[in-house]
């Protein structure tokens, strides 16, 4: 459940980066557009260069609006997980910015996963009561004793006797059948299985923190190339913006650019989310999920 609900709010949060970002660039090709139709009065470009701007306007209006539909989804399904009313009429409250998993190592993080899973702890008791069970079905061919007594008294209210009772038992199991060799029989693969369960369970549990250890590790790594991405196409389409604006390119040059921050934007939020998933995930691998949300995300 903590993975499900927190999954659905990062994806909400990256649904309104996106959205932002959106508006962020359509703002930036209308300022474009109506920079081209001044040029345009003025005789310094082509009409096929206000067109490129115009169409660059319009893909971004039809991007924003895809964008926006996918935010309003993302909203109704985290919606639904809350239990709150199924609709997108409410705003999300963290923004859950990119920061470093704990630091962990990843033998302390299998050692801690193995000590805190409550999955595993279920499967070391099943196991525990399958060996007590099979010490029960083998202690069937011991003999067993019970003693009793009573006490207490007999005649009139006035005339009471004491009178009392002691009884022993002895039971020796000579012969039963067989049913104690099957009991034992049953008992063991009884065993066999919970302890092969066992197993498979710390196997998967490894499994589970391993890859996420790893996921970590490659988001992060993702969202510093992401960054870097962003920073150089950011760069690069203010050197554009000046060569247009001097007459050296054309505005073909300045609406790729703005493409390309575009993209390089929407893969840094991209890689933002899938970290911050990543490290639930983990969080999720370690046991506790929900003890360990607001550290492995840095949200209150």
């Amino acid at each position: 459940m903590v993975l499900a609900v927190a999954g659905s709010y990062l994806q909400v949060i990256a649904a309104r980066a996106r959205v932002e970002a959106a508006r962020a660039q359509l703002t930036t090709a209308n300022t474009l557009y109506q920079q081209d139709i001044g040029r345009l009065k003025f005789g310094q470009i082509a009409q096929i260069d206000v067109n490129r701007s115009r169409v660059e306007v319009l893909l971004d209006q039809e991007r924003l609006i895809t964008l926006q539909n996918d935010l309003a989804k993302q909203k109704i399904v985290l919606a639904r997980l809350t239990g709150l009313p199924p609709n997108d009429q409410f705003e999300i409250s963290n923004s859950v910015p990119y920061t470093p998993a704990p630091p962990i190592q990843l033998p302390d993080a299998i050692q801690q996963a193995q000590n805190q899973r409550a999955d595993l702890k279920a499967a070391e008791a099943q196991v525990s009561a399958a060996e007590r069970a099979l010490a029960a079905a083998r202690a069937e061919r011991l003999p067993s004793g019970s003693v009793s007594a009573d006490y207490g008294g007999i005649g009139s209210p006035g005339q009471l006797r004491p009178t009392y009772t002691v009884a022993a038992t002895l039971s020796v199991p000579i012969w039963s059948g067989g049913r104690t060799a099957g009991d034992i029989e049953q008992a063991q693969a009884a065993l066999a299985q919970r302890r092969a369960e066992l197993e498979d369970a710390r196997s998967q549990v490894e499994s589970e923190v391993r890859n996420a250890y790893l996921d970590v590790v490659a988001a992060a790594n993702q969202v510093e190339v992401a960054q870097q991405n962003l920073d150089v196409n950011r760069e690069t389409l203010g050197q554009t913006r000046i060569k247009f604006e001097t007459g050296v390119s054309t505005n073909a040059d300045v609406v790729q650019s703005q493409e390309s921050v575009s993209s390089a934007q929407l893969d840094y939020i991209d890689s933002i989310f899938a970290h911050n998933l990543a490290k639930l995930s983990l969080a999720r691998a370690l046991g506790g999920a929900a003890d360990k949300l607001t550290q492995f995300l840095n949200v209150q």
